[in-house]
This record gives structure tokens, C-alpha cells and sequence, in this order.
């Protein structure tokens, strides 16, 4: 791969990396297979963060592939909501069990409180034959459910063992519902899910982050997967023959085979809250400008939905106003037709 101006070329091959331009995908499965795995945060965002991936975006068709279990929303790394395919779900959670199960003895300290394995186990039961003939139940559905089982009525708690259950691959989302969040079996919305061996699974996720995230840092992949340094370099020298190096300001960058380098991006879009294209990344400041980065995200990690116009982030919108707010220079005739793709995707 030859760059005139690697920094300058950065946007546009992360645009084409994330299928954010010229989209190769039709189906979200196929997106979501892409990208390894979506932020899916935002419960209603997350529809269009994948749709718009796809060269037809229709959030009848998101809705196909989430309720048949092609892709499924559940915690998974950083301890976090994302979208995964069902085919890729088991492998990435023996990746991130571990570290996941960290974090909750962490919020569980904070908190004072203490949950034993017996008690998770008796929990992970419960679940398990309170959902067995049910595909989806909405979660103020089996939250009641719990509380007429005699279950602490302690939302906090209760947060804690759902997300036990999640990653220890019990559960996982049910139907795609309007509004609320729902949960079902994995064992009855998967059919099928790979099972690798560790080194399998960390070269298998290199590959995914770095074809969809393209060009990326060690420190970047350490931020997405919340794995140890260790293990990132052991991913990274997996597939080491499928990437190529570039240095910018004395750090490397990696750019996998399989990356697109051009394309047309002089275009704006709009991006969901939590969307790939910023929180991928430990650092945003290659679209980013510094004196912007509270308009895009807070300090404790809210992110905003943003406007990118060839690829660098210049503004807000909001998905149920049609006002935006541009950074620094007024883009309103084309934010209006990003607004149409927008809600087009919504009524097909």
C-alpha cells in the first residue's frame, strides 16, 4: 500500500473500513460479521448504527436478522452492550468472561455487596427454566417475574446477575421490541456458535477489529476489547502478515489487507450515539478536533450523535429533531439530505 499523507488518508480509510462509505454488505448480519462486533449502547441508535452499514439500510430488515438470531445484542467486551453475530457470540465470550466477571466483582465493592457462585449459579437456574418455553420476554416482564419469585427486589442487584447470566452465556436480547430492552435463552435464539481455542479466538478477533477499523493502534485494540496488552500483541503478531505497519508521530498504525484506500467521501452522514466510528478507537483526534471533543462525548463516556461530512466529525444532530448543530461551519442543505436517508431507512 502506497500514502501520499497517511494522516490525511486516515478518515477516508476508516470510513471505507467501517462500510460507512460504499458499503459492501447488503444484509446487517454480514455487517455486524465485518465489524466483529457494534456498540449497541443506545437500544434504539444501535438499528441505524448497523443498518446504514449496509448499501440498502431498512430497519425491516434489521429487525429480521435480530429477531431470527443472526445477531444478537448482549454485554460482551469493556463490559458493554454490543451487537455480535450469533455464529461469533461463544468464542468472544470465553475472550471476555474473565475480565467481565472482574468487573462486577468491582461494582459490587463499590456498592458494599457480595454475590456468591452458588448464589449466580441458583440465579443462572432460575433464569433457565423461568425462560425455557418463552422465545422473548420483555424485561419489566421477567423482572416481575423474579420479584413474585421471591428474588432480592434490588435493582442494582438484580443488574448484576443479568449481566452474570449474559456473560456466562445464558442469556441474551430476545425480539426487537419498539422501546424496551427483552431477553431470551441464547440456547433458544442460537443455533449455531463457533467454540475456538484461546489463540484462535484473539487471532480471529485481530483480524475483525483491524479489516473493520483500519488504521488502527495497539493502544486502540487494547481500548476496543479491554484485553490485556499481552494478549492484544499475541492477536496482533497472529495476523501480522495480513497487516502493514505505518508510523505517524513516532506510533504505529496498522492497516489490514483487506482495507479499502479510496474512495469518494466528500459527503455528510449521520452518525448514531456510540457509533463505531469514534468510540472504536482510544483516540479520535484524526476527525476530531480537540476544542470539539466535549460536543462529541462527555467525560464519563456519554457519546453524542455526530455529523461527519468527509469524514471528519463537524456537528450534532438529534434523531427526533430536524435542527443541527454544526461546529463550526453551517452544512444545512446537505445535513437535510442525510436527514432523508435517515428517515427512509426508518419507514422500510
Amino acid at each position: 500500500m502506497n500514502y501520499t499523507n497517511t494522516a490525511k488518508d486516515i478518515p477516508t480509510i476508516r470510513l471505507l473500513s467501517q462500510q460507512l462509505a460504499s458499503p459492501q454488505f447488503r444484509q446487517v448480519e454480514e455487517v455486524v460479521d465485518w465489524m466483529g462486533m457494534l456498540q449497541a449502547q443506545e437500544y434504539r441508535m444501535m438499528r441505524w448504527a448497523a443498518a446504514m452499514r449496509t448499501s440498502e439500510p431498512s430497519l425491516a430488515s434489521f429487525k429480521k436478522a435480530y429477531d431470527s438470531g443472526l445477531i444478537v445484542r448482549t454485554h460482551l467486551f469493556r463490559g458493554t452492550w454490543q451487537l455480535v453475530t450469533s455464529k461469533d457470540l461463544m468464542w468472544m465470550l470465553s475472550l471476555c468472561k474473565e475480565r467481565n466477571r472482574k468487573l462486577l466483582k468491582g461494582y459490587l465493592s463499590l456498592a458494599k455487596q457480595d454475590i456468591s457462585e452458588a448464589q449466580y449459579e441458583h440465579f443462572n437456574d432460575l433464569i433457565n427454566n423461568l425462560l425455557d418455553n418463552k422465545i422473548s420476554i420483555r424485561k419489566d416482564e421477567l423482572l416481575q417475574i423474579l420479584k413474585e419469585k421471591g428474588v432480592q427486589d434490588d435493582p442494582y442487584i438484580i443488574s448484576v446477575y443479568l449481566l452474570r447470566a449474559e456473560f456466562d452465556g445464558i442469556i441474551c436480547s430476545g425480539d426487537l421490541d419498539d422501546n424496551r430492552i427483552t431477553y431470551g435463552l441464547v440456547k433458544n435464539r442460537i443455533h449455531h456458535s463457533q467454540t475456538l481455542e484461546h489463540e484462535e479466538a484473539l487471532a480471529l478477533l485481530a483480524k475483525k477489529y483491524f479489516r473493520s477499523h483500519s488504521p488502527a493502534s495497539l493502544k486502540d485494540f487494547v481500548w476496543w476489547t479491554n484485553l490485556t496488552v499481552k494478549d492484544c500483541r499475541q492477536a496482533i503478531t497472529a495476523i501480522q502478515n495480513e497487516l502493514t505497519v505505518i508510523d505517524i508521530n513516532e506510533e504505529k498504525y496498522y492497516v489490514h489487507q483487506d482495507c479499502r484506500t479510496q474512495a469518494n467521501i466528500n459527503k455528510m452522514m449521520l452518525l448514531p450515539s456510540y457509533d463505531e466510528y469514534l468510540i472504536g478507537y482510544k483516540s479520535r483526534h484524526f476527525v476530531l478536533k480537540k476544542e470539539y471533543l466535549s460536543r462529541a462525548y462527555s467525560s464519563n463516556g456519554i457519546f453524542h450523535p455526530v455529523i461527519a461530512r468527509s469524514g471528519n466529525i463537524v456537528g450534532n444532530w438529534h434523531p427526533r429533531k430536524a435542527t443541527p448543530s454544526f461546529f463550526e461551519k453551517e452544512w444545512e442543505k446537505e445535513f437535510y439530505k442525510a436527514l432523508e436517508v435517515y428517515h427512509h431507512f426508518l419507514k422500510h
